[in-house]
């Protein structure tokens, strides 16, 4: 099969009819072998039953239905766990996504060998203050931070090779940074092609400004996880270390200071008096924590399943 195209939604009502003609035209112009798989996220509305009749009609199309809103992040999840595509293109279902950058987007993933290719809507159609600002922000934060270079690293128009999607985990919120999660996995061929950004047609945004809140916090998560997830014990062992002799040198420094000055018969303090003592040993004390949680973070390591410890793509003849 050509094409699977991974669909989460929220109450989409009004936008699936249209948006499954408008992929299906598409993809019989191009003559593609396709799936379409619409993965309900506990729509209230009446998501589930159009889906269902669209794939009465339609044997390309296919449906998840979650019992409750569980995320995009869960939604993509799932149907990256049943895409059984060449190619997986994911899409949102506002019809702000154009179905018509989808064979672009196939020819730079099977001609020019792309692992991964992220839609960039370099113009939009949405607030200034309310999306535009505050996504250029996150945007910027997320390229400094994980050192892939992409403008809209948001946008929900992508295109994978199928063995990206089948190597990577999207949990949480974590669907901001699948590049970065593809990244991580080792796939490093990624891309970037301009998009065109449909305004809104039907209904209202489901994402608030939390969303990005969210997105900052999840992006110091991947971070540290991306950086030291498979070895905890080189950042917090490393301060452990710094703090504990930091503490350590200065204890010994106040005790010498002490006897130096006893010594010499000058006057003195208690040590037990001596602010900087009780500075010195919180110091070590603390040292002494964070070497501990990196050495439990690594038994930890060591002792859960090891299924994920390397990343597979292909095996000849073994």
């Amino acid at each position: 099969m050509d094409l699977s195209i991974v669909i989460p939604l929220l109450n989409e009502e009004e936008s699936l009819q249209e948006l499954h003609d408008w992929i299906e035209s598409v993809m019989l112009a191009n003559k593609y072998s396709y799936e379409i798989i619409f993965i309900d996220d506990g729509s209230t509305d009446d998501s589930w039953e159009i889906i269902e009749k669209l794939a009465a009609a339609n044997n390309n199309v296919k449906g998840i239905h979650f019992l409750k809103n569980y995320g995009k992040s869960q939604a993509l999840h799932a149907g990256f766990a049943k895409a059984s595509g060449d190619v997986i293109v994911t899409m949102d279902a506002d019809l702000q996504d154009n179905p018509e950058e989808i064979p672009e987007l196939y020819k730079m993933v099977t001609e020019q060998r792309y692992d991964l290719v992220s839609g960039w809507k370099k113009k939009r159609y949405d607030s200034l203050f309310s999306k535009n600002l505050p996504s250029k922000l996150f945007n910027w934060a997320a390229r400094k931070t994980s050192g892939v270079k992409l403008n809209d690293f948001n946008c929900g128009l992508k295109a994978y090779k199928n063995t990206v999607v089948k190597n990577i985990e999207v949990s949480g919120e974590m669907h901001r940074y699948i590049p970065v999660l593809a990244k991580n996995a080792g796939f490093g061929k990624i891309g970037e092609k301009v998009v065109r950004h449909q305004a809104r047609k039907y209904g209202e945004t489901k994402f608030g400004m939390e969303r990005f809140i969210n997105g900052f916090l999840d992006l110091i998560t991947i971070w540290f996880l991306s950086r030291f997830g498979k070895r905890p014990m080189h950042l917090f062992g490393a301060l452990g270390s710094i703090m504990f002799l930091i503490g350590f040198f200065s204890a010994g420094f106040i005790g010498f200071n002490k006897l130096y000055r006893l010594y010499e018969g000058l006057p003195t303090v208690l040590i037990a008096n001596n602010p900087w003592f009780y500075i010195s040993l919180t110091t070590m004390i603390i040292g002494t924590q964070l070497f501990l949680a990196g050495f439990l973070g690594e038994i930890i390591l060591r002792a859960r399943n090891q299924h994920d410890r390397y990343k597979i793509s292909q095996i000849l003849n073994f």
